[in-house]
Order: structure tokens, then C-alpha cells, then sequence
């Protein structure tokens, strides 16, 4: 007879959680790839010529990608939830985030409006199916344990990056001793990153169960329409949900910061200290190992320390972080503050995406995180876009546009401390569906 581990939920197996961290395996290879370590300081120094409108043209990329899975990403939830069809659409975003990530192999120097394309295409598919597999962790976590398993896949999630940018970092190494230029290996890397997601992702779609029940009194031919009515249902009674509704507002400011850091960390790097390509993969690599153990060892202690102050203390972690680097004269001291944002980084984000849930009436889940995929998304528009400014407008003051950017953490720790954890648990038990 196998143990049942004290974590999970009736009925769901280690290897099923296993299968569901399998895909934060996969496309944290892409975000610290594509996004945080090569491709974006490939863009503004290489496709955009180093000009001084690169790094906002990047910048407004994500934000048009972003844009697209605000408008589309309730609905996708709403219809996951009425048709139990999270799975399936979880394996389509998967196929497109592949396909483009490797088509981004053809963007070369000048390449303006193939890498801007390609990138909010394959951007949308990735952010997509990060609503979608979230909302999978109420199903397989036992309530006082979402903080615990939701860290378990961050932590996963931070090694798949490792592997990624340790895989590409070892082609870039090679590739720099025959001579080549960055327009030569850096294409390459976009296709080993596309292959590792595409493998790794395979268990989540061997093992993962689709655990949640058509719900056809709600189906019909217009699913389109009724998923917007059923949001529209949801906004209806949002006074219900005060403390999710400020919870993702306080998500809002404070990813506004992360995302900052997430998609401009190298062009930080390269622009404001000095490092080269290898020294920022080597960077990045560190910065995952710590996000990986901040995950993991965050995961734990929000269950014990409770939600909030645990996300509180990362907040603070984040202020200190980029007063750090502001002030970084040295690699030694922008070393430091990096590292700080990875325990930060693996920290937060599990902790936002367990209190989600917990908040989360159990009928609506893909639906409520349809929600906080809108917020993040949001916040990924409103950070990036505000240091691409303060980087333009400033004449490429890339160390103002940290600082100004990092003011996003004190709003959100400011909006955090009205956030009552119990009253949202006993609002996620109102279904209005049943009360007028």
C-alpha cells in the first residue's frame, strides 16, 4: 500500500504532483532564456542596433503580448472551468510557446519586426498557459499545505531554468572560442531552450489529471459569450472577495517590480555594469540556484509563518535589493543584490500563487486565476514599459529607471498590510451562482 503524503490532496499521487512541477520545469527555461538572460539583451544590442529607443521598443513588446492575455485570460479561464478543458488548453499553449521560441532562431541584426512578433506570440502563449497550470494547485494540495506544493513546482521550476541557461551557456562557451559573434550563437539558444520545453513538458501531459467537472447547465453553443457572462457574474459579486480583490491589486504594484527585474536584469547587467554575455549567463545561472532554494524554503515557512507576513518579508527583501543595485559600484555588491532577488524572486511568487488559491472558491479556480494572471500581466505592462521610459526619456539612466521602478515594492507592501487572510478563506465559500 503507497504512503499518502500528508500534503496532497485525497486521492492525488507524487507522481502526479511530480508531473504538474514537470511544467514549471519546462517553461522556466524559456523566461530565463528568452526573457531574462540572452534573448533580451540580444534585442536591444543586436536587432535594435543598440539604439536608444531599444530597450523601450522590448519593453512595449511584452507589454502587447501582455495586453493580448488581459483581454483574452478570464475568458480562457471561465471556459476551462465549464468545460474541464484545462488540460487540453494547457497542451495547446505549450505547442505555441515551443513553436515560436524557436522561431526566433531568425531574428538577426535589424530584424526589428520579426523578433517583435515572434516574441509577442510566443510570449502570450507562455503567459497563457501559466494561468492554466496554476490553477491545478488547488486540486492537488490539501488547503494548509498550497503554500508547501506550490513552492515544490517553483523551486522545480528554477532548476528547469538552471538547465536551460546551463545548456545554453555551455554552447555559447563553445561558440565564443571558434569566434562567433553573438548573431551567430545566440539563435541557437532559442533552439535549445525550445527543445528542452517541448521534452520536459511531456509528463504534465502523461500524468496530470483533469480533476474538474463539465459544468453543462452553463455550456451552450455561444461559449464565448456565456464565459464573459460568467466573469461579468463574477465582477457582479466582487465585493464578496474584498481580500483577493486587494490582494491582487497589492500583486499589481509589487510584480510591477519583479517583472521590471525579470525582463531588463541583463540589459541592467550589460548596460549600467559592464558584464558581457557570459558573465550575465553566469549571473542569471546563481540567481536561479538561489530562487530555487528561496522557493523552496519560503514554501515551507509561509504554511507556518502564515501568507502574509511571509510575503511581507520578501517585499522587504526586494526594497533592499534594489537599493543595492542602485548603488552597486562593484560586480561584488551587484552580485549581492542579485542574489537577493533570487530567494526574493522564488519566494513571492509561490506565495502569491498558494494565497490565490486559498482565496479561490473551489468551482471558479481556473476562472480566479484567469484573475491573477490578469494582474501579473498587468503589472509585467506597467514595470517594464515605466523603467523603458526612465531609460529613454533619461538618455539610458538605466540605475534611475531601477530605482523608480523599485517603488513599486513599497506601494505593494503598503496595499499587503490590509489584507486579512481569514476573512478571504471565508469569502472563497460564497459561490454566486447560488445567491442573488
Amino acid at each position: 500500500m503507497k504512503k499518502k503524503s500528508q500534503y496532497l490532496a485525497e486521492g492525488v499521487s507524487r507522481r502526479e504532483v511530480w508531473s504538474w512541477a514537470m511544467f514549471d520545469f519546462a517553461n522556466s527555461g524559456y523566461t530565463t532564456v528568452v526573457i531574462t538572460a540572452i534573448f533580451n539583451a540580444y534585442f536591444v544590442g543586436v536587432v535594435a542596433g543598440n539604439q536608444d529607443w531599444g530597450t523601450f521598443a522590448w519593453t512595449a513588446s511584452l507589454a502587447v503580448s501582455y495586453i493580448l492575455i488581459i483581454l483574452t485570460a478570464p475568458a480562457l479561464g471561465a471556459y476551462a472551468d465549464v468545460y474541464a478543458t484545462k488540460k487540453r488548453l494547457l497542451l495547446l499553449t505549450a505547442i505555441g510557446c515551443v513553436l515560436f521560441t524557436a522561431l526566433l532562431y531568425f531574428a538577426g541584426p535589424g530584424d526589428l519586426w520579426l523578433a517583435i512578433i515572434f516574441i509577442i506570440l510566443t510570449n502570450f502563449f507562455f503567459g497563457s498557459g501559466e494561468n492554466l497550470i496554476a490553477a491545478f494547485l488547488p486540486e492537488l494540495a490539501r488547503s494548509d499545505a498550497l503554500g508547501k506544493v506550490s513552492g515544490w513546482g517553483w523551486s522545480l521550476g528554477y532548476l528547469g531554468g538552471l538547465f536551460s541557461l546551463g545548456c545554453s551557456l555551455a554552447y555559447v562557451t563553445w561558440a565564443q572560442g571558434q569566434g562567433q559573434e553573438a548573431d551567430q550563437f545566440v539563435p541557437i539558444t532559442m533552439l535549445i531552450t525550445a527543445v528542452i520545453f517541448a521534452i520536459a513538458c511531456i509528463p504534465t501531459f502523461l500524468y496530470l489529471r483533469e480533476r474538474a467537472v463539465p459544468q453543462p447547465q452553463l455550456a451552450s453553443d455561444r461559449f464565448i459569450k456565456e464565459a464573459f457572462a460568467r466573469l461579468g457574474n463574477t465582477l457582479k459579486h466582487v465585493h464578496h472577495y474584498q481580500d483577493l480583490v486587494r490582494f491582487l491589486v497589492c500583486l499589481v504594484f509589487y510584480q510591477a517590480g519583479i517583472q521590471a527585474v525579470i525582463a531588463l536584469a541583463a540589459i541592467y547587467a550589460q548596460q549600467a555594469m559592464g558584464f558581457n554575455t557570459s558573465d550575465t549567463i553566469l549571473l542569471v545561472l546563481l540567481v536561479n540556484i538561489t530562487a530555487a532554494l528561496g522557493a523552496f524554503v519560503f514554501g515551507s515557512l509561509q504554511d507556518k509563518l502564515g501568507h502574509i507576513p511571509t510575503i511581507a518579508l520578501t517585499l522587504i527583501g526586494w526594497i533592499i535589493m534594489i537599493l543595492l543595485a542602485w548603488k552597486a559600484e562593484s560586480s561584488a555588491m551587484f552580485w549581492l543584490a542579485a542574489n537577493i532577488a533570487g530567494l526574493c524572486l522564488g519566494a513571492s511568487q509561490s506565495a502569491a500563487r498558494a494565497l490565490v488559491g486559498l482565496f479561490s472558491p473551489s468551482s471558479r479556480r481556473a476562472e480566479f486565476f484567469g484573475l491573477w494572471g490578469l494582474a501579473v500581466k498587468l503589472s509585467s505592462i506597467l514595470g517594464p514599459i515605466t523603467y523603458g521610459l526612465v531609460s529613454w526619456m533619461s538618455r539610458g539612466d538605466h540605475r534611475l529607471a531601477m530605482l523608480i521602478t523599485g517603488s513599486y515594492f513599497l506601494i505593494g507592501l503598503v496595499i499587503l498590510m490590509r489584507v486579512n487572510v481569514q476573512r478571504g478563506q471565508e469569502a472563497a465559500l460564497y459561490d454566486p451562482e447560488k445567491k442573488e
